[in-house]
């Protein structure tokens, strides 16, 4: 998660620990400890604020998923308050991933946490994409009066906002199509109807789709007129080209060179990319160095 003087905090899942890296000074500034890491599970999103005076940290616990807020003097987190929790878990598909957007409400991604149908369940907060103020609360105007803004996802792994305040998201698919989504408020999503396109006139269909083979997409994030989409199992960085709501061809960047890619954010400047390589999470052999923050420039 980019800092506006130029850092970034990176969560760690199975340590539990929030770093700032700047340069190459890296620091621990807090301890999740509340945060029990099993499988797929542990400390995994961060947001900020856009003041970044509050930072936001998604976390499995012992008996769920939840979020906490800390405040940020700019060197150090304050006190994890807990603003939500009761979001189911599980072994795999715990989401995790949270943007503030230009509303100033809190985006998260939550997974059907291996229970299929509690993805279509819409008083349930698995497999969804939850909407909610900065104090935890359901935000005003919500589609079913509670956080839910979307529903039918699977494990969504990527959000991000383009200029025009259009939200996307990048969400794992089963065995035969990953998906990238254009989010609208109450739109159903398909999982477990349907995996990719093709669902019927009441779901949404995903504006692009991949092999998982191909992608296995987790963060994604907007770049001078592109989204970009890391890959895990597809070790390789997507950019999807924006014309409006329409997308054109993939284009894939660093096939199989860095392994598996976990997050992409734009620097503070906005003149590079930063990845994030995942290749210690035990899917595949690390490599020397590993695993590694990236700059990237055009």
């Amino acid at each position: 998660m980019p800092l506006r003087d130029g850092g970034f905090l990176v969560s760690e899942r199975d340590t539990r620990r929030i770093k700032r890296i700047v340069g190459r000074q890296v620091a621990v500034v807090a301890t999740v400890q509340d945060a029990e890491p099993n499988a797929e599970g542990g400390l995994l999103g961060l947001a900020a604020t856009a003041d970044a005076r509050s930072v936001f940290a998604y976390f499995t616990s012992g008996r769920d998923n939840r979020i906490a807020r800390f405040s940020w003097d700019g060197n150090r987190l304050g006190q994890p308050e807990v603003i939500l929790d009761g979001i189911p878990y599980g072994a795999r598909h715990n989401g995790g991933r949270m943007i503030v957007g230009p509303d100033n409400l809190l985006y998260v991604s939550t997974g059907e946490t291996g229970d299929r149908e509690l993805a279509q369940d819409r008083d349930s907060l698995a497999g969804k994409i939850l909407r909610i103020t900065t104090d935890g609360d359901p935000a005003p105007g919500n589609p079913f009066d509670n956080e839910v803004f979307s529903y039918g996802h699977r494990n969504v792994q990527g959000l991000v906002f383009d200029p025009e305040g259009r939200l996307w998201a990048s969400e794992f698919g089963d065995s035969t199509w990953d998906e990238l989504n254009l989010i609208k408020a109450g739109g159903n999503y398909g999982w477990p109807q349907v995996e990719g396109r093709g669902g019927g006139s009441d779901l949404i269909d995903p504006l692009a789709v991949w092999s998982p083979s191909d992608a296995s997409p987790s963060g994604l994030t907007y770049w001078k007129g592109s989204l970009y989409l890391a890959a895990l199992r597809g070790e390789r960085l997507w950019e999807v080209p924006l014309d409006g709501d329409e997308v054109g061809e993939p284009i894939a960047h660093f096939t199989e060179t860095y392994g598996r890619l976990r997050s992409v954010e734009v620097a503070a400047d906005g003149e590079s990319l930063l990845v994030l390589t995942n290749n210690t999470d035990g899917r595949t052999q690390p490599r020397d160095g590993d695993d590694r923050l990236l700059r990237i420039t055009r």
